[in-house]
């Protein structure tokens, strides 16, 4: 029998679809991320199921929507008992499974609790800056057995624009090496090993190593806003984010010279009332390039070892991050394509080589996709549709859903906003409908071909009324098909 390929899942945590060189950023550098990009096959159009934290990555561990496994929110007090997350399955056929970095399925503000996960491995940091429950954080102990006092390398971690620890002792260099140490050990059979970082989540803290050759950021494009941006947010004020009030993230020489760097929180959710977008803009991709450097010393280590030639490789994010885009920053309830849409490249034995695929995708597909590409059967709970027919020239590589869905329903705790909020959205690729069903009557409707920066929200454009009643027909069938109908029948009666 052939031996089943290893998997290795590296997740990101924040980190949006158009941060990558090879896929058309020219201001970034991520040599290493290109080379997946060279030896896979990337789906452009990939979207998250929940914007933030826990409910996306319950959904895509178990390959399921949000309406079915019902972790809507960060902080929820425990996961689920009768779900399945996909790494239980591996590890009940014969796969060693490992974790480094974040779990976060349930409230991680102390010592989060596990659930049954299939990890034999298990070296947790949900936030490298804090430790709330002593020796529970494992990059903390590694900093320690350096001779590294932690709570002084984090003692400005408040500040929500800094800089952080330089590469030796950043989080994820010491993901690569420990994940270099658990490919290293001696084992029978096959490996999973889900490498989940922090960066590039806020605070936006890079190496200065990294941010040196940005500076402050004047070189770069500045976030997507016109003026119209305010008065269009303004109508989301109640709806639950993390930024409420929309800024021109561009500043005056004036406001440049006399901006004081606002306090934030030490877990990267307070966002500033008033921040530079370009400046902001240079750290995350500084933490971007400092993270493909150890995406690189992995991807090293597996060539080097000629474990590359058997282990599938997935690079992917949780979710993504406003960034400035629409004078907003952080996550939230909205559904703009730097928040919803997220990088999704898988590499390995079989798969296509340089292909970039346009299809419709979402995380929840990961999941099945992983049991097929190793031969195992897809329990029919999972909701997601294997990729693995797109990859390997079995299916039209462009073709997939017919459009995409995110859901969020309370999800969000750390916010100003304290009023209930219910949103969804659907997507086709050219149109994109959100609904807001917590908020009567609120809405966005977007034109992604003509208006790719969603700048014209046509929600109460006369001239798009008749197509909006066809949308949001589709969109009650679509959310309605996320719902799962319960228990297997076992009888007529």
């Amino acid at each position: 029998m052939a031996t089943k390929p290893n998997i290795l899942w590296f997740c990101a945590d924040q980190m949006r679809y158009d941060t990558i060189a090879s896929l058309g950023n020219s201001e970034i550098r991520t040599p290493n991320i290109d080379r997946l990009v060279a030896s896979g096959t990337t789906f452009e159009n990939c979207y998250v199921q929940n914007q933030i934290c826990t409910p996306s990555r319950a959904s895509f561990l178990t390959g399921r929507y949000p309406a079915a496994h019902q972790v809507y929110r960060n902080g929820n007090s425990h996961f689920p008992v009768e779900e399945k997350l996909i790494t239980k399955t591996f590890d009940e056929n014969g796969y060693d499974c490992g974790l480094v970095g974040k779990l976060h399925l349930s409230t991680a503000a102390h010592l989060e609790s596990r659930p049954d996960d299939g990890y034999r491995h298990f070296e947790w940091c949900q936030n490298p800056a804090w430790e709330r429950v002593p020796a529970s954080n494992a990059y903390w102990t590694w900093l320690r057995n350096k001779g590294v006092d932690p709570k002084m390398l984090f003692s400005d971690a408040k500040q929500y624009l800094r800089i952080g620890p330089e590469p030796e002792l950043h989080q994820a260099n010491w993901i690569a090496e420990r994940a270099i140490s658990f490919m290293e050990e001696a084992r029978s059979g096959p490996w999973l090993l889900s490498l989940n970082p922090f960066d590039p989540h806020p605070p936006f803290d890079p190496p200065e190593r990294f941010l040196a050759r940005f500076g402050d950021g004047e070189t770069l494009t500045p976030p997507l806003f016109r003026q119209s941006d305010i008065a269009h947010q303004a109508r989301f004020f109640d709806v639950r984010t993390q930024k409420r009030v929309a800024v021109n993230p561009v500043l005056s020489p004036e406001e440049k010279r006399t901006q004081q760097i606002e306090e934030g929180d030490i877990r990267g959710s307070k966002p500033p009332d008033r921040f530079d977008g370009k400046k902001v803009k240079a750290a995350y991709y500084a933490m971007i390039e400092n993270l493909d450097a150890a995406f690189g010393r992995i991807l090293d280590h597996l060539e080097n070892t000629g474990a590359i030639d058997n282990t599938v490789i997935i690079f992917t994010s949780d979710h993504g991050e406003l960034l400035g885009d629409h004078g907003l920053i952080y996550k939230g309830c909205r559904f703009f394509e730097g928040l919803v849409r997220v990088p999704l490249i898988f590499a390995g034995k079989g798969i296509g080589k340089g292909h970039r695929s346009r299809a419709m995708v979402e995380t929840i597909d990961i999941a099945p996709t992983l049991l097929d590409l190793v031969g195992l059967d897809i329990s029919p709970a999972i909701q997601g549709k294997s990729l693995g027919p797109l990859m390997t020239g079995k299916s039209i590589p462009d073709t997939h859903k017919d459009c995409v869905v995110t859901d969020f329903n309370d999800s969000l705790g750390n916010s100003a906003v304290t009023h209930y909020t219910q949103a969804s959205m659907t997507c086709d690729g050219r149109y994109k409908l959100a609904v807001y069903h917590s908020h009567p009557g609120l809405g966005e409707l977007f034109d992604l071909h003509e208006d790719p920066d969603e700048f014209v929200c046509r929600w109460n454009d006369p001239a798009y009324a008749s197509l909006k009643s066809d949308l949001l027909a589709r969109h009650l069938d679509r959310m309605m098909g996320t719902v799962p109908a319960g228990p297997e029948r076992v009888a007529p009666a």
